[in-house]
C-alpha cells in the first residue's frame, strides 16, 4: 500500500489497540484466556482485599442493571456481605465473568476487574505486551514533528497502561500524552470522538484516529476527525466499499505527516 497522508491540521493522533497497536491474537488468544484460567485462582487469593471486594460490588451492580433492563443474565445477583459460602460466592462471580466474556460484554465493571488481574499477571512478568514493530518507531517520529499522541481502547485505562508498561519494548507509557476507554463513551458513538477533542483541547477536525474497526471509523468521522483503517493480519476483512472510502495502511510507518516539520 502507497503512503498516506495525514492533513496539516492534525495535532493529535488517536491510537486503537486492538489490532491497530497490537495483534488481535495477543488479546484473544493471550489476554482473555489467561482471565479464563486463573479467574478461581485469582479471587480465591484476593477475595478480603479492599480491591476485590470493589470489583464484585460493581459486577453486583451491573447484574442489577441487566436484570432492570430485562438483558439475559446467569446467575442470581452476588451480595459478598451476606454470603456464608465463600467457594459458592466465588463460583458465582467466575460465572458472571465468564458469561460476560462469552457474550463480548464491554461492562465497566468487567473492564476493571480484567485490568486488576492483567495487572498482577504483568507485573509478575506472566505476561509482557505485544507490540507491532512499525508502532514505536513511528510514534517517536510524530513526537519528534510536534504531534500528540493519545490511546483510545475499549480496554480500561489501566490495561492500556499494563500493555504499554510491561511491553516486549520495554516501559513505553512516556510516548502517550493520555489514555481514553469507554468511560468517555462508546467508540462507535461520534460523542465520544467530541468528548475526547474537549479532553484533549482542540478540535475534533485537528485529530486524526487510527482504528482497524470500521465502525468506529465512521463515528468518528461523523464527530469530524479525520480517519485512517489500519490493516494488519487477521483483523476482520473489509468490504470493497470500505476500501474505496477510507484510506488505508498495513504498518503505521506509511503515515506521512503533511507540513509538519
Amino acid at each position: 500500500m502507497a503512503t498516506v497522508s495525514i492533513p496539516a491540521c492534525t495535532s493529535a493522533l488517536l491510537l486503537d489497540i486492538e489490532g491497530t497497536t497490537t495483534p488481535i491474537t495477543f488479546v484473544k488468544d493471550i489476554l482473555f484466556p489467561y482471565i479464563r484460567e486463573h479467574l478461581e485462582e485469582y479471587l480465591s487469593t484476593h477475595w478480603e482485599e479492599d480491591e476485590c471486594k470493589q470489583d464484585v460490588h460493581l459486577l453486583k451492580k451491573q447484574i442489577e442493571e441487566d436484570m432492570k433492563q430485562n438483558r439475559a443474565c446467569p446467575i442470581h445477583a452476588v451480595d459478598q456481605t451476606v454470603h456464608t459460602d465463600e467457594e459458592k460466592a466465588i463460583r458465582e462471580v467466575v460465572d458472571n465473568v465468564l458469561w460476560q466474556m462469552a457474550a463480548d460484554r464491554k461492562s465497566t465493571a468487567l473492564k476493571q476487574f480484567q485490568g486488576h488481574m492483567w495487572r498482577a499477571a504483568y507485573t509478575s512478568g506472566r505476561i509482557k505486551g505485544e507490540i507491532y514493530q512499525d508502532v514505536i518507531p513511528s510514534i517517536k517520529r510524530w513526537k519528534g514533528q510536534g504531534l500528540k499522541v493519545y490511546i483510545y481502547s475499549s480496554g480500561s485505562v489501566e490495561a492500556q497502561k499494563l500493555l504499554f508498561g510491561y511491553s516486549i519494548e520495554g516501559d513505553v507509557l512516556n510516548l502517550f500524552d493520555g489514555h481514553f476507554d469507554t468511560s468517555i463513551g462508546p467508540k462507535v458513538e461520534g460523542k465520544s470522538y467530541e468528548r475526547i477533542a474537549e479532553r484533549i483541547g482542540c478540535q475534533p477536525e485537528e485529530i486524526t484516529f487510527l482504528t482497524d474497526v470500521t465502525r468506529e471509523a465512521k463515528a468518528a468521522e461523523e464527530a469530524g476527525a479525520n480517519v485512517v483503517v489500519v490493516v494488519r493480519p487477521g483483523n476482520m476483512e473489509l468490504t470493497d466499499d470500505e476500501r474505496a472510502h477510507y484510506n488505508l495502511i498495513t504498518s503505521f510507518s506509511q503515515l506521512e505527516l503533511t507540513g509538519h516539520a
